[in-house]
């Protein structure tokens, strides 16, 4: 598809459905990125309230195991929906390659707002106890498999509107809609936060955000539906050159594999971890690692949101002045080279006391191997219940880094604090609850005497600092993922395009990125190290720029290598 200024005009006043008042082709065409936009940004604030409400969340629905355990649950929790999502891709994507983008636009957007307002009503783990985490996690299954046909539908309506010339710059406003979604459910939690006050809070009113999407629902609807039909579908149903078979199409013939491997395994994955860091895993590391309190972390964070917004449009432009290829693979190799320093910039910034104890007073744990578990555990199976469990699982609640030793087989671990040694013990020992209260306070002493903080000193809070690396992540994530929408729309023909973008995108996108925080988290937990978690990240992010070098043009398009 080539268009032009003045064709891209005269498609979107096609796609305008009867009985409308006449509007010129210019506002026609910013109705239809609006549309796109304001839809993909409500769902998103469904989906990211779990993401923003996580702690709370692990508090309602897992309070049967431990903190550590709970935190890592309702992160896979967050995870679950992104399980299904290729599921939500391939029907949805079925749907819009052979009856039309719009019809999925509706139905998308109606079940993503029901399931985030079923959320709000849900019993919690103390009413009914195994329901509630089972109940949340079903509804968190209906948000992923409504978000299959959201994402990658949003990106090819406004696309197959928009000139190609400027296709990136358009779709770019549809790649900002995620991040003011989870922008809005900030504000809304925080509004909330501050009107009934934490314990209030904690106790009932975590529900009201998760509820009032019943109202962004409405207006979402009400936009959807005064949208045409995109004008490159109905070329095609015009000219009868719809696929019968859009799946088996996309994933045969040379061109289309190449295209599914380039986006589900250099494009997908690379921004989702640009993106999911800068505004999923990083709060997490200045909350639960850096232990920055809460009020803190978020308004630097909805400072940053706001930041960043502009720089994805910047970034859609400048891959189609220049092209694809460049922007984003400079992208991906910045946040393999830069990642390190920037985060290591946190704790210095965030929490300098951390720093200095942990090279001062470094933190060993000496343990038999056998006895250490990875903290990783889907089912739910495991109890963390020996020696070196317990003695990691304290020292993450603290926040504090360590290191790891092996130890004698069968001994009980250690933990070394500087000078300090402090043996821990096994929960299914007799005395148990009498060695948990010695081991407790021991480590306590140690850590204090050490210089360790309990939590991030206000007046050593570098506030400035922390906000300027915040923006710094999320110009990375701008950088990959604002050209992202466009770059995979010029990879796929218009007869497969929703069903594979749409695949693709969100088992790259969606799985790659909808794991790290939790899968982060544990590689911390287990490793000790507190930058641990980066490994994950940056190598998505290596392997994403050797597949971009190796299969996109250096085009504005950004088409693969052997297109002709």
């Amino acid at each position: 598809m080539s268009l032009n200024h003045s064709t891209a005009d005269l498609a979107v006043a096609e796609s305008e459905p009867s009985g409308h008042v006449a509007t010129s082709p210019r506002a026609k065409l910013y109705r239809v990125v609006l549309a796109g936009s304001l839809g993909t940004c409500f769902e998103a604030y469904d989906l990211f309230l779990v993401g923003t409400l996580a702690a709370v969340i692990g508090r309602q629905f897992f309070s049967g195991v431990s903190p550590t355990a709970a935190l890592i649950f309702t992160l896979l929790g967050f995870a679950a929906g992104y399980l299904v999502r290729p599921v939500g891709a391939v029907f949805f994507g079925l749907i819009g390659d052979r009856l039309g983008r719009k019809r999925v636009f509706l139905v998308t957007v109606a079940l993503m707002g029901l399931a985030t307002f079923a959320i709000g009503l849900l019993p919690t783990y103390a009413q009914v106890g195994f329901l509630a985490p089972a109940a949340f996690v079903a509804l968190r299954l209906v948000q992923g498999f409504a978000l299959g046909g959201e994402a990658g539908g949003a990106m090819i309506y406004v696309a197959e509107h928009v000139p190609e010339s400027r296709r990136a710059f358009y779709t770019s406003w549809v790649q900002i809609a995620p991040v003011t979604g989870l922008l809005l459910s900030q504000l809304i939690v925080q509004a909330t936060r501050s009107a009934f006050g934490q314990a209030v809070f904690l106790d009932w009113a975590w529900r009201i955000p998760f509820l009032l999407s019943l109202v962004l629902l409405a207006l979402s609807l009400w936009v959807r539906t005064r949208m045409g039909e995109s004008p490159e579908f109905e070329r095609l149903r015009n000219e009868e050159e719809i696929s019968r078979a859009p799946l088996k199409e996309a994933l045969t013939g040379r061109r289309n594999i190449a295209a599914m491997v380039c986006s589900m395994f250099a494009l997908g994955p690379g921004a989702a971890v640009a993106f999911y860091c800068a505004f999923f895993y990083t709060p997490f590391f200045l909350t639960e690692v850096l232990r920055l309190d809460q009020d803190t972390t978020s308004l630097l964070t909805i400072g940053a949101l706001v930041v960043s917004m502009p720089i994805f449009i910047v970034f859609g432009a400048l891959s189609d002045r220049f092209d694809r290829k460049s922007v984003i693979c400079a992208g991906f190799i910045l946040v393999v080279v830069g990642y390190p320093a920037i985060y290591k910039g946190l704790t210095h910034f965030a929490n300098p006391a951390l720093e200095q104890a942990s090279r001062s007073s470094p933190v060993v744990v000496i343990a038999d191997p056998e006895e250490c578990s990875t903290q990783f555990n889907m089912l739910g199976t495991s109890k963390f219940h020996t020696s070196c469990d317990i003695a990691k699982s304290a020292l993450v609640r603290a926040g504090v880094s360590y290191t790891n030793e092996p130890g004698r087989l069968g001994a009980p671990a250690i933990v070394r604090v500087g000078e300090h040694v402090i043996a821990s013990y096994d929960a299914g020992a007799p005395d148990a609850s009498a060695k948990g209260k010695t081991f407790t306070a021991s480590l306590t002493t140690a850590l204090d005497a050490a210089g360790y903080p309990r939590k991030a000193d206000p007046a050593q809070v570098n506030a400035t600092m922390v906000f300027v690396l915040l923006v710094a992540l999320g110009a990375l994530a701008g950088m990959t993922y604002g050209p992202l929408a466009a770059a995979m729309t010029d990879l796929f023909h218009a007869r497969v395009r929703f069903t594979a973008l749409s695949l693709s995108y969100h088992i790259g996108f969606g799985w790659t990125g909808g794991f790290l925080p939790a899968a982060a988290f544990a590689i911390v937990a287990a490793n000790g190290d507190m930058y641990a978690g980066l490994a994950y990240p940056r190598a998505a992010a290596l392997i994403g720029a050797i597949f971009v070098v190796a299969f996109m043009l250096a085009t504005r398009t950004g088409r693969l290598n052997h297109d002709t």
